[in-house]
């Protein structure tokens, strides 16, 4: 069992005696301060990071009694909001809502990210897993992963075995290039800015395939835009119980699931996490914000800082040794 599989055995409802004393305390913490709680978010406005960041905004506001603002510092994967949380002061009021791309794979992709996760990050609390899946066009012939391997083998034309994926040097591209090696596909992998576009493109024809997450794909599904033929994680997701994972038709390894979750500067005071995990326990406790991120398709699973700084240590280790394998040389 992973370090991160263990965290889920460790009890969501236990808190350590400095937590609970601290609980008691952090509603009049945070009001001592008049300014803002700053939330920065690495993408723009209008994507599912900002959407669930804004979400939670809204709560979290309710719970710490203090004015909160989410702050979109979109560019280079999130670099450069990444990049601002390592400027800015560990006094609780500036925290980094975040998913795996930037703090785990920008590390190992990028020669100068600007920031090192274990070095300049405190993780602070999880909030939700999710997991990506694989999707065809709405009308393309192939019904199961399989039959698509045997329908890319017979395609003469290089832009039909094209697949697409969000972002460069990303999970998804990864996962694409151990597909292409796995079953001699001869694929391109066709890289956009964000899923926006490479979603578009998908829904277009222009490309026939493509990865992204299941939160940005299961609405497509639904109204029958594209169609999605597996998913990766170790279990069927509920909002797709006919949906197969990778693991369960061969495609082993990728059954540790991305995360979001909260990261403040390195050297936040153990009273000030207490704080963040108390309120952002009881958020997720919310009926409505359940429903919300089961209908986006993630799962909700709180993490205190700990279980937080496990689960990305576990991925990080996973997602270190694909990309090396892969023979990948940061730019």
């Amino acid at each position: 069992m992973t370090t991160f599989n263990r965290r889920k055995w460790l009890g969501l409802g236990l808190q350590t005696a400095a937590v609970a004393a601290a609980a008691a305390q952090w509603p009049m913490a945070f009001a001592q301060s008049s300014r803002p709680v700053s939330i920065l978010v690495g993408f723009p406005p209008g994507g599912g990071s900002d959407a669930l960041a804004r979400l939670l905004a809204v709560h979290l506001q309710k719970e710490m009694g203090m004015n909160f603002v989410v702050d979109n510092r979109p560019g280079a994967g999130g670099q450069i909001a990444a990049q601002a949380l390592k400027a800015a002061a560990p006094d609780g009021n500036t925290v980094f809502f975040s998913h795996d791309h930037t703090v785990t794979i920008v590390p190992k992709v990028v020669k100068v990210p600007g920031f090192n996760t274990e070095a300049d990050f405190q993780a602070v609390a999880g909030v939700a897993t999710f997991v990506n899946a694989f999707a065809v066009t709405a009308s393309h012939p192939a019904k199961t992963f399989h039959e698509y391997v045997e329908w890319v083998k017979a395609q003469t034309s290089a832009p039909m075995r094209a697949i697409g994926v969000p972002a460069p040097a990303s999970t998804l591209e990864f996962i694409a290039k151990v597909l292409d090696k796995k079953y001699d596909l001869d694929i391109e992998t066709v890289p956009y800015r964000g899923s926006g576009p490479m979603l578009a493109d998908l829904m277009g024809a222009q490309i026939q395939a493509g990865f992204a997450t299941l939160p940005e794909l299961i609405e497509l599904n639904k109204s029958g835009r594209v169609r999605i033929l597996n998913v990766l994680g170790s279990k069927r997701q509920a909002v797709l119980p006919d949906v197969p994972t990778f693991a369960e038709i061969g495609v082993a390894g990728f059954e540790d699931p991305p995360f979001y979750g909260f990261f403040a500067p390195k050297g936040m005071p153990a009273e000030k996490i207490a704080q963040w995990e108390q309120a952002t326990q009881k958020v997720l406790q919310i009926p409505e914000v359940r429903k919300q991120l089961e209908d986006w398709g993630m799962t909700v699973d709180y993490m205190n800082h700990q279980q937080l700084h496990d689960a990305e240590a576990a991925y990080s280790k996973t997602w270190g040794r694909i990309i090396n394998d892969l023979g990948y040389v940061p730019q």
